[in-house]
């Protein structure tokens, strides 16, 4: 074609050459006596040459036609060859999905040579056109292979439209074995070992020590996972997540296995579980792990949290906490709190919203005994808002000391020479003054709830038992190692008794060697029991409406549910006693009240031990401990009772 063109301009060139040559001389031989022969023979070769000019671009311009039709032909031909044989599956589809045509490969991968034409798209396969007209495609799985979809529109105004399908399973395969063959680690802790293997024979230790073992071995046996012991009561393992998924999709079958090894005619062992999973790399999954086996330690115990999608999941944890009663523990933390203490001026301490009498005695008997050791020292308490203004009525009456000031006063004292203090929580949504809380620059927690992943930090220090009664047991024992510089007054000491037995429910509930060791230094101080019963007293009123809360209960799932419309004052703590009432009714084995207050929903949740509350509040966004918990609902009472039920029933089904 390239040939062609070229000699066609050269045979223009000429014959335009010919015919100019033939002009010019016509005119310059017009004066010559010769003009009238040569003149009209240069003219006529002129004209010769003008027509040939004229006849060669009419023959070529056709012959141009004739080629680029040609060629046009052929490139058409080419296009539907190769989309006809193009390696990808590919189909054309209209407007409506319509399939108009497709190519071999999609009538052999896809379709296994059936024909198709006249079905619409979606009837091949899950197809998403949505996501197939976006830059990014869509992957879909047909005929057991994966395929990366993408679609070109056509501009015509037929609305026609090219989806091909890129074959990508080996890559998804790929990524699929990668991400099973991914190493997780877990740290497997034995609950409290040495205080179980202190009081048994050496005969009794080893054949404890085996069973653990073999209960190790067998968690892991089928896997491809490798253990090491790293002590008597700790393992770690390795294992791979087509391993792992299985295990804690069966919610860790391994603790209710432990529990059945018994120390003695009491006790079980119970184990707690880290898993550090979904780490870029071992060392992130083992820090992972580890912070989920402090989680579970600090929720008590006989548990397991996994780390996943950036959020700690729980399961287990049906035990009651053990009351470790470690003295030696005590009295370091006691001595590190302390020096703590001493380096600031001023103290401000303080508990939860709504405070009751653990978390109000607590912070007034810790304030008391720091009160000499200090400049200033106060507890921070909503004067109307609270369920102990008997206990603080009774202080102001009868103790010349001033412990109590308002949040406002307390945001006006604090200072970088201010040290906060938080009792009887960990939760900062749920502290007295948030505002405190986000001001301090320094910060101490002592609390007896389970922890929370999203615990009060930074602090300078924390001490958080869940196996104590109380917060106003933790302060007792504590006090009790701050020096002969720090004395409880007899009022301090009964407002720490009021907190221990509202928690114990008069030394009922979670009750161990430790409470009545607290209890029995605060009544060598001259805690009066008599004077810290009348704290509890209540009006006809409140005895009234307690009684109402009760009537309204149903049984559900050995569960006693009260529910109540009805505002009044005294509507928090009528709740409260109702729910350990219920208890008392044959065959219940958990008790839940709900009430409305300021558009919210609240639950208070009371157990004897055998039914865990805090893990069915936790579902619902709330928390606790063991045998006593409480969350709020931002909806209606009746649909809160509908999710409290959906809980109580993932709760038997996962610990049947």
């Amino acid at each position: 074609m390239k040939r062609f063109n070229g000699l066609s301009l050269l045979i223009r060139i000429t014959i335009a050459a010919v015919a100019l040559s033939g002009l010019i001389s016509a005119f310059l031989l017009k004066r010559s006596p010769d003009y009238s022969g040569s003149g009209k023979v240069l003219l006529t070769i002129c004209v010769v040459s003008v027509l040939l000019l004229i006849f060669e671009a009419i023959v070529f311009q056709n012959q141009t036609k004739k080629s680029i039709a040609k060629l046009a032909t052929l490139i058409s031909r080419t296009e539907k060859n190769s989309l006809m044989n193009f390696p990808a599956p590919a189909v054309i589809i209209d407007a409506k999905k319509t399939i108009l045509w497709y190519n071999r490969r999609f009538a052999k991968d896809i379709l296994a040579m059936e024909e198709a034409y006249g079905w619409s798209i979606t009837d091949v396969g899950n197809i998403d056109l949505e996501k197939v007209f976006t830059p990014s495609g869509d992957l879909v799985c047909l005929s057991k292979r994966f395929y990366e979809a993408k679609a070109v529109h056509n501009d015509q105004k037929s609305a026609l439209a090219l989806i091909y399908f890129n074959d990508v399973s080996d890559f998804i395969e790929l990524k699929y074995e990668t991400k099973q063959s991914h190493k997780s680690i877990i740290i497997i802790s034995v609950d409290n070992y040495d205080d179980m293997m202190a009081n048994i024979r050496e005969s009794e230790k080893a054949h404890i020590a085996v069973e653990i073992e073999k209960l190790i071995e067998n968690f892991v046996e089928g896997t491809t996972a490798v253990t090491k012991k790293t002590s008597v009561d700790r393992f770690y393992i390795f294992m791979e997540e087509r391993h792992l998924a299985p295990i804690i999709e069966a919610r860790f079958k391994i603790l209710e296995e432990a529990r059945k090894i018994s120390i003695g005619d009491r006790s079980n062992i119970t184990l707690s579980i880290g898993v550090g999973r979904g780490g870029e790399n071992l060392a992130v999954s083992e820090k992972l792990a580890r912070q989920a086996l402090e989680l579970c330690q600090g929720r008590g115990g006989d548990q397991a949290a996994v780390h996943e999608d950036g959020e700690f999941k729980f399961f287990g944890g049906v035990s009651n906490s053990s009351d470790k009663n470690n003295k030696v523990k005590v009295r370091m933390v006691a001595k590190a709190m302390l020096e703590r203490i001493c380096a600031f001026e001023r103290v401000l301490i303080m508990g939860h919203r709504y405070a009751d009498l653990d978390a109000v005695g607590a912070a007034t008997g810790l304030c008391c005994a720091i009160k000499p050791l200090v400049k200033e020292a106060y507890v921070v308490v909503d004067p109307v808002n609270n369920l102990s203004g008997t206990l603080i009525d009774y202080m102001n009456n009868n103790d010349v000391t001033h412990y109590y000031i308002t949040p406002q006063e307390g945001l006006e004292k604090l200072d970088f020479n201010t040290l906060l203090i938080v009792v009887d929580t960990h939760n900062p949504k749920l502290v007295e003054s948030p505002e405190i809380l986000q001001r301090a620059k320094e910060v101490i927690v002592i609390d007896h709830h389970r922890r929370m992943v999203n615990a009060i930090e930074p602090t300078i220090m924390t001490y958080l038992e869940p196996g104590a009664s109380s917060a106003s047991e933790l302060v007792t024992d504590l006090v009790e190692y701050f020096g002969e510089k720090s004395r409880l007054s007899v009022h301090a000491a009964e407002a720490l008794l009021s907190g221990i037995m509202l928690d114990t429910k008069n030394f009922v509930m979670k009750t161990g060697a430790g409470t009545f060791e607290a209890a029995a230094y605060l009544k060598r101080i001259g805690a009066d029991s008599i004077e810290v019963k009348k704290l509890f007293a209540n009006s006809i009123e409140t005895y009234h409406q307690k009684s109402a809360i009760i009537n309204s209960a149903e049984i559900y799932h050995k569960c006693a549910i009260a529910a109540t419309k009805e505002q009044f004052s005294n509507i928090r703590i009528a709740a409260s006693q109702a729910a350990d009432d219920m208890l008392g009714i044959s065959s219940v084995a958990a008790s839940f009240v709900m009430y409305e207050s300021n558009s919210t929903v609240n639950i208070s949740a009371r157990s004897m031990g055998a039914v865990n509350v805090q893990v069915i509040m936790e579902a619902l966004g709330g928390g606790g401990h063991h045998t006593m918990a409480a969350c709020q609902l931002k909806t209606t009472l009746s649909d809160a009772m509908r999710q409290l039920k959906n809980a109580i029933d993932d709760y038997i089904r996962n610990n049947s």
